[in-house]
């Protein structure tokens, strides 16, 4: 990436303070995210209270979710930044024209991906280690889902692009609204119906088809979205969009990967270890929303300060970013191990899914604020222009901290051992990335000159 930049009046946020500028960056894709979260959590206490075998049918859902997520935010990414320098450029055509490219390719890729998941799910639940008695909650549960995940990638390649046209408030109050629809429809469909499991998915449908609609027919009208390419070089903008997504959706892809391996060492523990895992995701999920949130303000930030060589200002912004999260997640942590006394009964479907969440809530929680580091340095490296060393930080995440101490642990001490061997993986994997990135940042100052001392942590 090239770090010459167009000169300009003055410097972008020179004039500003740069909690400020992120914390409003980042405020509406909160509600959102919270949104989200929430919805995904009600979900979860809904279907446990159909028992311990649909909410585990479920966690078998995680690790694909995963997979399906990871490529929509690997395009997502690439929209956004290749969008983004056309309109910088005033290619306003040649933008639009990217959107339209952007959500056609997007959809057919996840649309395959999706039939590939729904024809292979026997083999592929078979070897996550379902066993007969979670197959036909599986079976029933799984086309519907697919279905609401694909729809799910529709509606996000939409919030991609306002995100790159500089509009963050109408994808947070989409998510929003989705959320809300979503958790309304839960307990009509699963319950009211008595369409159980498959019900869930039914109305993660029905509020992702409302929320396309709301969001489409925006980009639209303010003329975001072009889908005429007869006369636009297609190969050269499938070229672009290749690869800028691929590194950014391999490191997307690799929380999938993981997580695979991980649900099928847990699920060596049974069913209940599975319900207990799913639920404990799940407030994983909604404990670093924050983070979440500040993964999709930073970047366009970062890049912009990048474009103007304003690296101390970078270095200092994510700085920002990193004290923040790790002084909120300690606080999440403490939240977490003194109510989990009242909250694991209220969540667990049974007393087994209660002991093991409690274990999982007293270990996994304290590796939140390691687990927000990795993942803001994953995200801050993309936006330098830095994908692979993003690659690679996921690989050592997962593949040489994470995972090895989970078996480890899990060898040594049972589930119990899993749950400290995640905390002690999460610890290392974020001390290895903020060293990835300031070795990063450290290329760049000396690629363009700048010899400036980057202060520590």
């Amino acid at each position: 990436m090239s770090l010459a930049s167009h000169k300009v009046q003055q410097p972008y946020l020179a004039d500003q303070s740069l909690p400020r500028a992120l914390f409003s960056m980042t405020w509406p894709m909160l509600f959102g995210v919270v949104a989200l979260m929430s919805f995904q959590l009600v979900d979860s206490v809904f279907i446990s209270m159909l028992g311990m075998e649909p909410l585990a049918a479920l966690g078998f859902t995680l690790p694909m979710q995963q997979l399906l997520v990871g490529v929509q935010i690997g395009i997502g990414i690439a929209s956004t930044a290749l969008i983004s320098r056309a309109l910088g450029a005033g290619e306003t055509s040649r933008a639009t024209q990217l959107a339209g490219l952007v959500v056609l390719t997007g959809c057919c890729v996840s649309l395959l991906l999706c039939v590939v998941i729904g024809v292979w799910r026997v083999p592929l639940l078979t070897a996550l280690g379902a066993n007969a008695q979670l197959l036909p909650y599986t079976e029933s549960y799984w086309w519907p889902w697919l279905t609401s995940a694909w729809l799910g990638a529709f509606l996000y390649f939409a919030s991609s692009i306002a995100r790159a046209n500089g509009d963050t408030r109408l994808p947070g109050l989409m998510m929003v609204i989705t959320s809300l629809v979503n958790m309304l429809l839960d307990p009509l469909f699963i319950f009211t119906f008595g369409w159980g499991l498959p019900g869930a998915a039914y109305a993660t449908i029905v509020a992702c088809l409302i929320g396309s609609a709301i969001m489409y027919s925006r980009i639209l009208k303010r003329h975001w979205l072009d889908f005429t390419l007869s006369q636009w070089p297609i190969k050269q903008a499938l070229a672009q969009i290749f690869n800028t997504s691929v590194p950014a959706m391999l490191s997307q892809l690799m929380p999938g990967l993981a997580s695979l391996l991980a649900t099928r060492l847990v699920a060596g523990f049974g069913g209940a270890a599975i319900a207990a895992w799913t639920l404990g995701s799940r407030l994983e999920l909604f404990s670093i929303v924050i983070v979440l949130a500040l993964t999709m303000a930073l970047p366009p930030m970062v890049g912009r300060l990048l474009g103007s060589q304003q690296l101390t200002r970078v270095h200092s912004l994510v700085l920002t970013a990193v004290r923040f999260v790790i002084g909120l997640q300690v606080i999440i942590a403490l939240v977490w191990i003194m109510s989990r006394s009242w909250l694991a009964p209220w969540l667990a479907p049974d007393l087994d899914s209660e002991r093991y969440l409690m274990s999982y809530m007293l270990w996994v929680p304290v590796s939140y604020a390691a687990l927000g580091v990795c993942m803001l340095m994953v995200s801050v490296c993309n936006a330098l222009g830095l994908p692979m060393r993003a690659v690679w930080i996921s690989i050592l995440r997962l593949f040489v901290c994470y995972l090895p101490a989970l078996w480890l642990g899990a060898t040594l001490a049972g589930m119990s051992g899993l749950y400290i061997g995640v905390l002690l993986g999460n610890v290392a994997a974020g001390l290895m990335s903020w060293q990835c990135y300031q070795r990063g940042l450290s290329q760049l100052n000396h690629s363009v000159g700048l010899n400036k001392c980057i202060p520590e942590l």
